[in-house]
């Protein structure tokens, strides 16, 4: 599969491989990290960082590899998100997905407004069922409920482990952000957590509760932060694949 390298400028290059009759574009940051990272943006764009001591036909070889997953979801920003977007309607039988898991939506005409959670399904009660926006509110309402009460048992289970550290627990933020899960904010001794991550399992929104409190510890990207997240969550690279390879098409 050739390649290209087809500009560099402020320290960032830009790459080609080709896969079947595509050319993925590709930016490449060099980084004191312990790993290739692959990240594909909402805007469609592919950026990748890596150690300055990693090759770049090994860095080539990867994005080759990875080549398959990078044209689906690619695909699934350009075609199927803008479309899913302008079809929530909120109507009974649309699919959701919430805490790893897709649930399908049962939209009830009721006095008692309110979210409920039963089985396979989440159930919408509202007065009138022709509201979009009410059922959107009300819906949007009950989303930042249970982030709020999922995030802060996430960070009360994994603050657990670090509290020998003397790190004092942070305050959570939560933010909708489309280029990243997470972001430890020194300064005001706060974690920041993407809103969206109340659609990954608990376990994923564990390891973005470590990776973040990890940074109190050690500010980069570098050895000794992933060294220390691998003796406390050895598996945090699966926990991280699952985020960008299946909750990420769902932002």
């Amino acid at each position: 599969m050739p390649y290209e390298d087809t500009n560099k400028s402020s320290g960032v290059e830009v790459h080609q491989v080709e896969y079947g009759e595509q050319v993925i574009r590709f930016t490449l940051e060099r980084k004191n990290v312990k790993h290739v990272n692959l990240h594909i943006k909402p805007d469609m764009t592919v950026a990748v960082s890596a150690n300055p001591s990693v090759p770049l036909e090994f860095i080539l070889g990867f994005v080759e590899r990875k080549a398959p997953w990078i044209v689906k979801n690619v695909h699934y920003f350009r075609d199927v998100q803008p479309e899913s977007e302008r079809k929530r309607e909120f109507v009974s039988g649309e699919s959701f997905q919430y805490l790893g898991k897709q649930y399908r939506l049962r939209v009830e005409e009721a006095q008692d407004e309110g979210v409920t959670l039963d089985g396979g399904f989440i159930y919408l009660r509202v007065k009138n069922v022709t509201d979009t926006v009410r059922k959107k509110n009300l819906f949007d309402q009950w989303m930042r409920e249970q982030a709020n009460v999922v995030f802060s048992e996430s960070l009360e289970k994994v603050y657990s482990s670090l509290q020998k550290y003397d790190i004092s627990k942070p305050q959570i933020q939560i933010r909708t952000m489309k280029a990243r899960w997470g972001s430890c904010l020194r300064d005001s001794h706060a974690i920041l957590l993407n809103f969206e991550l109340i659609k990954a399992p608990k376990y994923c929104i564990e390891y973005v509760v470590l990776h973040e409190l990890t940074h109190f510890l050690h500010k980069n990207h570098n050895e000794r932060f992933y060294g220390f997240l691998s003796a406390l969550m050895p598996d945090w690279e699966k926990r991280k694949a699952i985020l960008d390879e299946e909750i990420v098409r769902d932002l």
